[in-house]
C-alpha cells in the first residue's frame, strides 16, 4: 500500500472520472451524468488514487452525514486490482470521515463479490442487512457498516 497516493479530485477531473468509473465497472457503470453529478453532490467527496504520477488508477465516492458517512463507490481499473489500491483508498475515507466527526460509516456491496467483501470484513465492516434486487441486473446487496 505505500506506493500508493491517494488525492482529492476536481471538477476539472469529470471525463477522467467517467472514463474509470466505466473503465472499472462495466455493464453496471452509473453512467456518465450521474458519474459528474457526484462533484455536485451535498457532502460528496471524490479521491483518486494510483501511482505518485497523477494518473489515476482508481476513485472513491463518499458522502460526510455528519455523524455518520456513506461510501458510494470504490473502483480500481483491471489492472491495478488486487495490489493494495482498493485498501489504500478505503483507508483515506474512513481517515477523513473520522476527522470530519463521523462516528460509522455505511455502504452497499454486491454480494456476488467476494473481493469487495474481503476488502470491507478486512477493513472492519460487518454486514447489517440486505437489499434484494438492489442493482439493476437484479443483483442482492450487503448492507455493511463500520465504527470509527
Amino acid at each position: 500500500m505505500s506506493n500508493w497516493r491517494v488525492w482529492r479530485a476536481s471538477i476539472e477531473d469529470q471525463e477522467t472520472l467517467v472514463q474509470l468509473e466505466r473503465h472499472a465497472f462495466g455493464a453496471r457503470s452509473w453512467g456518465a451524468d450521474a458519474v459528474k453529478a457526484s462533484f455536485d453532490a451535498a457532502g460528496v467527496s471524490v479521491l483518486f488514487g494510483g501511482r505518485a504520477d497523477d494518473i489515476p488508477s482508481g476513485f472513491v465516492m463518499w458522502r460526510d452525514l455528519g455523524e455518520e458517512a456513506e461510501l458510494l463507490t470504490i473502483g480500481v481499473s483491471p489492472a491495478s486490482r488486487g495490489a493494495g489500491l482498493g485498501a489504500a483508498m478505503l483507508q483515506s475515507v474512513l481517515a477523513a470521515a473520522r476527522k470530519g466527526g463521523a462516528h460509522k460509516i455505511y455502504l452497499e456491496v454486491d454480494r456476488q463479490n467476494p473481493a469487495a467483501l474481503r476488502l470491507y470484513q478486512k477493513a472492519g465492516f460487518a454486514n447489517v442487512g440486505q437489499r434484494k434486487a438492489y442493482y439493476r441486473d437484479g443483483g442482492d446487496a450487503s448492507v455493511m457498516a463500520c465504527g470509527l
